[in-house]
């Protein structure tokens, strides 16, 4: 069974709920690995609850040149393990920075690229999304037909399912390059906690 690689969305080490949902995603088609990149100690506070939620494998990327930079060697690491694993897909969580990695993925792999899905399945052996459009006026299915995948997938398109699997841990070395390493982060802050849930990830959203 082809490995499906789910890039993880966390906060300090801490998985978000969308990275559970697209490992449930996942597993529909094929065997579940996720991508964790972050900084030096974080992935420990990440490896038990993706392998809760159905990590057969988890990779762990934790290079000052991954983490430093904005999103292109986010891509990079991708790229590099589309190459070895040769994937039945690659899933990531729809937003500002995932597009953007997905993006610079689909362009780097030569690959298909579907963005903002709500529903993924498997067709004969390979990923067809369900896209919602006009404001939920219509749905439009589609597959990739050339490379490998790549997928963003909205919050809240699926459940996320416990499953414990073995997530057995293998750290990933990176070679990033320069042209990747031209926008430096120099600071940031997490957002203090509201005691709500994400706007992106709330099941309830008023407005008025």
């Amino acid at each position: 069974m082809s490995e499906v690689l789910v890039l993880v969305d966390h906060v300090e080490g801490q998985v978000t709920k969308p990275t559970f949902e697209l490992l449930a995603i996942a597993r529909r088609l094929g065997e579940p690995s996720a991508v964790f990149i972050g900084g030096s100690g974080e992935a420990g506070s990440a490896l038990q609850s993706l392998k809760k939620y159905g990590a057969e494998k988890v990779y762990t990327v934790d290079d000052a040149d991954t983490v430093d930079f904005l999103v292109a060697p986010k891509a990079e690491v991708l790229a590099q393990l589309v190459e070895k694993t040769s994937p039945a897909a690659v899933l990531i969580v729809s937003g500002g920075e995932g597009k953007e990695i997905a993006g610079r993925l689909a362009v780097k792999t030569e690959s298909g690229l579907i963005t903002d899905a709500v529903d993924v399945r498997a067709d004969d052996g390979a990923p067809v999304t369900t896209q919602s459009v006009f404001a939920g006026s219509y749905t439009v299915q589609a597959r990739v037909t050339r490379g490998t995948p790549v997928i963003t997938v909205k919050p809240n398109s699926a459940a996320p399912q416990e499953a414990d699997a073995a997530g057995v841990q293998e750290a990933f070395e990176v070679t990033v390059s320069d042209v990747a390493k031209t926008a430096r982060v120099t600071a940031s802050e997490p957002r203090k906690a509201s005691g709500r849930p994400e706007l992106t990830e709330a099941a309830i959203v008023v407005s008025g």
